[in-house]
């Protein structure tokens, strides 16, 4: 690592407080007093309002109990359609195009059964080799649902370094052998950001079918799913979207495929036009929207927070989140580069904004037993198998004194070598 800095005070982080965008914001959150949260890539923190729609939910099923599906403050029967339409302006969708459903790897099954449709020697799915474990399961899943092979026709593109995907071998791979494409907008371990325009592009003119996996970049970043006509994505909503622990994901599906589509791929009765679902009928009449992906009963205590805390990415506004975000991750690693030279650290994410997602990548040969120091020392970082140690400051609860506090602790704990008393292994989970 370089040096390259500007000022590495405490006193400079907390001028960067003083006239930063969207701090207000921060006491919107549950916030752990001297503890620095670094974990929103994986888990975003609890607003206050998401608590609160939370309790609506449980207070319209106290107060209603069946007839909480139309009544009430909340009601249960359209809570997926009014999520779905506060989350259209991150995706960069129209409404119909959107729908809160099922989880990431549900969606993906769901979505690869509409539209994988494998013909002749155009049978098989490009993926790449650094993506999230549960996509590739997903893809084997359907492969073989098809009696295919889950080794020959999954194509994964090679990384060149280990940690990036280089885009021009992932269009040199999209032959006529291909018959649809799913990658990640931003790689999980490196926070590498895909150029998806680009791509849906060169997908489009060899007439392959293309998805993106948004978990990694929803929420963190703009999109312009709609404009740039990729054909379909997933996400979660618990990541920096801060919908809380295991809850609901979301689609896209692009107007155009919604037209000539004859339904969805796995069907199931939520999946119904809304003003047909309840006539019990054997033959399913999928909505006109992206809602025809939905398969089964919405979960509504797992959608309650989102609508609260999409409340808040309302008022703050994606494309201002984005610039602090971009603020906070450079500010992140001048500060490694300035005070963790010479102790065996690698900034590993893409150190241009274009080009980088919402958290640092940091490698180390000791990375699982850091993260434990890190924990000990009220830091909550990510580790990631083999050598990762992820940080992400997050635009909205983040401020750059924390990002100042978490790397000077970094830095104590490899002065003192306080890491040496933990085993360099992952904790169940990581």
């Amino acid at each position: 690592m370089e040096g390259s800095l500007l000022d590495a005070s405490e006193a400079y982080a907390k001028s960067l407080d003083e006239k930063a965008e969207l701090t207000k914001f921060r006491e919107e959150f549950y916030l752990q007093k001297d503890h620095y949260y670094m974990d929103g890539n994986s888990l975003g923190l609890l607003s206050k309002r998401a608590e609160e729609t939370l309790l609506n939910s449980l207070e319209d099923w106290k107060r209603y109990g069946i007839d909480g599906w139309m009544g009430g403050k909340q009601p249960w029967f359209s809570l997926s359609e009014k999520i779905a339409g506060m989350l259209t302006p991150l995706v960069g969708a129209k409404e119909e195009e959107v729908m809160v459903t099922g989880s990431i790897t549900v969606n993906i099954h769901q979505l690869i059964a509409t539209f994988y449709k494998p013909v002749g020697k155009r049978k098989k799915i490009l993926a790449d080799e650094l993506t999230f474990p549960s996509d590739i399961y997903a893809l084997q899943s359907q492969l073989r649902l098809k009696n295919l092979d889950p080794v020959e026709d999954l194509i994964r593109v090679k990384s060149r370094d280990g940690r990036t995907l280089n885009e021009e071998d992932i269009i040199a791979a999209m032959t006529d052998e291909v018959a649809i494409i799913l990658l990640p907008s931003v790689l999980y371990r490196s926070g590498q950001l895909l150029d998806m325009e680009l791509l849906t592009h060169k997908a489009h003119k060899r007439g392959i079918i293309i998805g993106f996996d948004l978990a990694h970049s929803i929420g963190a970043m703009p999109h312009e799913l709609h404009d740039w006509g990729v054909d379909f994505a997933v996400w979660c909503n618990y990541k920096y979207l801060n919908g809380g622990p295991g809850s609901v994901g979301g689609l896209f599906v692009h107007e155009k495929q919604l037209g000539i589509l004859s339904g969805p791929g796995l069907g199931g009765w939520f999946g119904s036009k809304k003003e047909k679902q309840f006539d019990m009928e054997h033959v399913l009449t999928p909505a006109e929207t992206a809602g025809a992906f939905q398969i089964g009963t919405p979960h509504i205590l797992s959608l309650a927070p989102i609508l609260g805390s999409l409340e808040i990415f309302q008022e703050a506004g994606i494309e201002n989140i984005r610039r602090k975000s971009l603020s906070l991750t450079r500010y992140m690693m001048e500060l490694m580069d300035y005070e963790l030279r010479e102790m065996g650290f690698s900034i590993t994410n893409p150190m241009d904004d274009r080009f980088r997602g919402g958290h640092v990548s940091l490698e180390h040969k000791e990375a699982a037993r850091i993260c434990k120091a890190l924990k000990e020392n009220k830091v909550t970082p990510d580790f990631r198998a083999p050598n990762v140690i992820r940080l992400a400051p997050i635009a909205l609860y983040t401020s750059y004194h924390d990002v100042w506090k978490t790397v000077q602790i970094l830095k104590t704990i490899m002065i003192e070598e306080q890491y040496k008393q933990f085993s360099n292994e992952r904790e169940v989970v990581a």
